[in-house]
């Protein structure tokens, strides 16, 4: 497996792979983007208005600096020239070994491919997605590993009860049918993220969590630089709220479907700041336990 080191800036704090417990990677991919694509910027763009020069180290609200936490950030998947499948056998293999060296993965997509690549590295875990679509096609376009199959590909190896998509909005009719779990945005802005992070916590009563996170599941008044915006979405804070309620759960974490062609500032440093909140709160949750 190939990593490119560019002279971009890395995400943050300055880990040695050996000393991190967390690694950040990108997977610059849209080779079956169907609407807007740009994704394959997304890694760079994430990381150009991520990096320290733009956030501040000290995040008061979990009351650690992030260069007090031991990131590493290894670079980008070589992977724009390989096929669906075969991007996704690269990303996993290179999982696996994040995996087994007991690292925390934080993955920059690409668009939602990338995303099954590194969950299926894990075994004995849950997936939570938060997506405006349901990607839980079978195959799309002749594509298995398709960005509207993501879901269906991580559902095939944990099943549909070990996986719930939250923020939902927009559904093939088969989709909507299927028995897979799903809380739509609608029901969400209706009764609030409280109810929500409760339902969350009664359909995956598991302790390891796996946490998706399409840019285009918060609204597009928030995150317009994606692919395949959708209106009525998730308000970030809400994204926040979920991500500080399930750090002490969570194993792993990605950022996908940020297309900085589309518009270059806003989306790109909410998901740079959905990373830290990430890092931050896992982080702080787990130092606690030790």
């Amino acid at each position: 497996m190939a990593l490119i080191r560019t002279s971009d800036p890395i995400f943050f704090a300055g880990s040695t792979y050996a000393d991190a417990e967390y690694v950040v990677f990108g997977v610059p991919y849209d080779t079956t983007a169907t609407f807007g694509k740009g994704t394959r910027y997304g890694p760079k763009g994430i990381r150009e208005l991520g990096c320290m020069t733009n956030f501040e180290h000290y995040m008061f609200d979990y009351r650690i600096s992030l260069l007090d936490i031991p990131t590493y950030d290894a670079g980008d998947l070589d992977v724009s020239h390989l096929s669906p499948d075969e991007m996704v056998r690269e990303v996993h293999a290179y999982s696996k070994k994040l995996v087994a060296d007991g690292k925390f993965p934080v993955m920059l997509g690409g668009e939602h491919s990338v995303s099954p690549g590194l969950a299926t590295a894990f075994d004995d875990i849950a997936v939570l997605g938060i997506d405006a679509h349901a990607d839980f096609r079978n195959e799309y376009q002749g594509e298995r590993n398709n960005h509207g199959c993501a879901m269906r590909r991580i559902v095939d190896k944990f099943g549909e009860d070990r996986v719930m998509w939250v923020g939902v909005r927009s559904f093939a009719q088969e989709e909507h049918e299927s028995s897979a779990k799903f809380l739509d945005s609608f029901t969400i802005l209706e009764k609030g993220i409280d109810w929500t992070i409760s339902e969350i916590r009664k359909r995956l009563p598991y302790d390891r969590i796996y946490l998706t996170l399409d840019i285009d599941g918060i609204d597009p008044a928030f995150a317009p630089g994606t692919g395949t915006p959708e209106p009525y979405g998730l308000e970030p804070v809400h994204v926040k709220k979920i991500i500080d309620a399930l750090a002490p759960q969570l194993v792993g974490f990605d950022v996908v479907e940020v297309a900085p062609p589309l518009e270059s500032r806003i989306t790109p440093v909410l998901a740079a700041r959905f990373v830290t909140d990430v890092v931050a709160s896992t982080y702080v949750s787990k130092k606690s336990m030790r």
